[in-house]
């Protein structure tokens, strides 16, 4: 899960044009699955699926500001390739990004980021989601990650697994927000806020005993 989520932005312009150069010639890895995706927002399209992508810049290399300058630029250019960015999530001590998008395939949204920035993303992720819950009074925003494998995970027992933590996350003062699935891959990613890391963690042991293999603070774009 740590692999999963190591990613995104630079504060200094020149740090910030030295990796647009490095990056601009990777490959991405590239997971897609064909769910649906009823709750979610509505797409872009309507024939668009739901990504999640990934960006891995280190520690210290990320900065909020950074990221949303980047994200600007992406929205500026989104319409050319028929993709909608939803929201976006910065990990700045791990030196991570992930944004939430629609659009009708992976490749439109790395076109888009190359044009908008040179930024490329290290994954991509054909994902469904769930209902997304109301903001609490609780500026602690995480991201956590289960990795169940290939084939073992389906949207409807994440979805079984998601009422189970709604039915303890109060007791540990946790709101789980969202959360997303890749059936191929056997992944969750789940969004909450928490007091700390370790009430999300005590929620899905209680819940369901099914314990992520990692989870970061992080903070959401605007």
């Amino acid at each position: 899960m740590k692999m999963f989520f190591k990613m995104f932005f630079v504060f200094p312009t020149f740090i910030i044009a030295s990796i647009i150069s490095c990056r601009s010639s990777s490959q991405p890895a590239i997971a897609e699955t064909t769910q649906g995706t009823d709750s979610l927002p509505v797409a872009h399209k309507s024939d668009n699926m739901y990504y999640l992508d990934v960006h891995h810049i280190g520690p210290g290399k990320v900065k909020y500001e950074a990221v949303a300058q980047a994200h600007a630029k992406d929205l500026a250019v989104q319409e050319k390739y028929g993709v909608h960015f939803i929201k976006y999530w910065v990990d700045e001590a791990d030196g991570n990004v992930y944004c939430l998008s629609s659009a009708a395939d992976s490749q439109s949204i790395r076109k888009t980021h190359a044009e908008a920035h040179g930024l490329l993303p290290d994954q991509i992720y054909a994902v469904t989601g769930g209902t997304e819950a109301s903001l609490i009074n609780q500026d602690n925003f995480f991201l956590d990650v289960h990795e169940l494998g290939a084939g073992k995970v389906s949207a409807k027992d994440v979805a079984a697994a998601h009422q189970k933590d709604l039915s303890v996350e109060k007791k540990y003062g946790v709101n789980f927000t969202n959360y997303w699935v890749n059936e191929k891959e056997g992944r969750v990613v789940c969004l909450s806020q928490a007091p700390d890391s370790a009430a999300v963690i005590k929620t899905h042991k209680e819940a369901h005993g099914l314990i992520p293999v990692s989870i970061v603070k992080v903070k959401p774009g605007k």
